[in-house]
């Protein structure tokens, strides 16, 4: 548990437990939020034991109507809306060749990474799998880059955190998978999810005042070293 406290008083909507969990220990007041209000109430309950002020709140942010009930929340429960981190994303295994894609699968994508605003990833500079998902999170930081410079004269701040590889639940039972995957890290491992919940805190922080429009990309140093290239030099120890 952090002793910071660079968000206390503040109205913090937060998709992603990670994220609300770093947020709350720093005395944000979050109302708690996921498409499924009963997985909000469990992270809520979590949170209420380390004291903080946290609501659940059900928010599909795949919708306009859903979205804009969360922020309304947030301010008649709150007072104020701070600080928004939004970490959902969906991501459907690829089809055999991209042209049979679902449509509703596509769309679905777009709609929640994409137009949700989300968390990107290195999906977006190379390929990782996943067409849809990799192409929602290409498209992030454009609308980072314009909405800071919409909402810079009005004090507001958009940066975008990039991860590499997170060791979540979706890789539970792919322990093998996953250590294959370690291996192509600079740093020795993947990454988790408290490493973006600790570059978001940053970012939306005071400590981050003059940074706007900014990708943070926390991989590892995946895509800044190409351990492969290395080792079939004999470069890598």
């Amino acid at each position: 548990m952090t002793d910071l406290k660079r968000f206390a008083g503040h109205g913090v909507p937060v998709t992603g437990a990670a994220i609300a969990r770093r947020l709350a220990e720093e005395g944000g007041r979050l109302p708690a939020t996921d498409r499924d209000l009963p997985a909000a109430e469990r992270t809520a309950a979590a949170l209420r034991e380390r004291g903080p002020a946290v609501q659940a709140y059900a928010c599909d942010v795949g919708d306009r109507d859903s979205v804009a009930g969360a922020a309304a929340h947030a301010v008649a429960a709150f007072g104020s809306l701070d600080v928004l981190a939004d970490g959902a994303a969906h991501c459907s295994p690829d089809a055999p060749l991209p042209e049979d894609e679902p449509d509703g699968s596509w769309a679905r994508g777009l709609d929640i990474t994409l137009t949700g605003v989300s968390i990107g990833s290195v999906n977006a500079g190379q390929d990782f799998g996943n067409h849809a998902y990799g192409a929602a999170k290409a498209g992030l930081g454009s609308p980072t880059r314009t909405l800071a410079g919409h909402a810079a004269a009005r004090g507001v701040r958009v940066d975008l955190v990039e991860p590499g590889t997170l060791r979540t639940w979706a890789w539970e039972g792919r322990e093998a998978e996953l250590g294959a995957v370690r291996a192509l890290y600079p740093l020795g491992r993947a990454g988790e999810p408290e490493d973006i919940a600790a570059a978001v805190a940053f970012l939306a922080s005071r400590d981050a005042a003059c940074i706007t429009g900014a990708t943070l990309r926390v991989d590892g140093g995946l895509t800044a070293v190409h351990t492969g290239f290395r080792a079939a030099l004999g470069q890598c120890p």
